[in-house]
């Protein structure tokens, strides 16, 4: 066991080595790793979905635009230790099953999202850095940073824009078709936040997200809300 593990130990002091010897750089580093272990579930070049049943068939969200999508220490961080974003999978009428009241997550047909150590995720978060598709959708300084209260968002997101249905708010409440949204503002960018929901088909042609037609005050207290729900301890 003491040899297995001064074995480990060895293999991750090297890979540490070769990271910081200025032979390969983290983001050289993370490209190897996207293009050896990620391109079976994630697009890296193609800017989304060319029909329905490519979306149907996508296992894991487009990184086309990551670098314009994501906030880096986040990806660093989730790498480490994944958690699900989307209940139901990142299409849900893949993964659901007849229940006793209704429709139930078939948790059989999800698959489980390998971790990485600690120099690949930081390798692999600085190489999406770099993907910057559909860079002209956004603003830069769209978002105002602001407050909302919790029961002001919640008034908001559940009853006037009815988003709790397809959306979690916190964990168990909600819907499961698309992702969590008590974490939003952890992960993704506040500025994509804003234009992806002003026209979420610009992002992805056939994404399920409605297009609302959101005024900017809405728009704005929305991510506002996002911000609010990712203060919250939800342990």
């Amino acid at each position: 066991m003491l040899k297995a593990n001064m074995r480990k130990f060895a293999v991750c002091f090297l890979a540490s080595a070769a990271l910081g010897s200025g032979t390969l750089s983290y983001a050289d580093s993370g490209e190897k790793i996207l293009a050896d272990r990620c391109v079976e579930c994630h697009e890296l070049t193609s800017p989304g979905p060319a029909s329905l049943a490519d979306l149907w068939a996508q296992k894991g969200p487009n990184f086309s635009y990551a670098g314009n999508k994501y906030k880096q220490e986040w990806i660093e961080d989730w790498l480490l230790k994944p958690t699900r974003i989307r209940p139901a999978g990142m299409f849900y009428g893949n993964h659901i099953k007849p229940g006793e009241a209704e429709d139930v997550i078939d948790a059989s047909t999800l698959a489980t999202h390998p971790s990485l150590q600690p120099d690949e995720a930081k390798a692999v978060a600085s190489a999406l850095m770099s993907y910057k598709a559909k860079s002209e959708l956004l603003k830069p300084g769209a978002y105002k940073p602001g407050k909302i209260s919790l029961s002001s968002g919640e008034m908001l997101f559940i009853k006037f824009r009815g988003c709790s249905s397809c959306h979690l708010i916190e964990p168990g409440y909600g819907g499961v078709s698309g992702p969590e949204v008590y974490t939003a503002a952890k992960r993704l960018q506040e500025d994509y936040m804003v234009s992806f929901m002003q026209d979420p088909q610009a992002w992805s042609p056939f994404s399920f997200m409605p297009k609302r037609h959101l005024k900017d005050k809405d728009l704005q207290k929305f991510v506002h809300y996002f911000r609010a729900l990712a203060e919250e301890d939800f342990q």
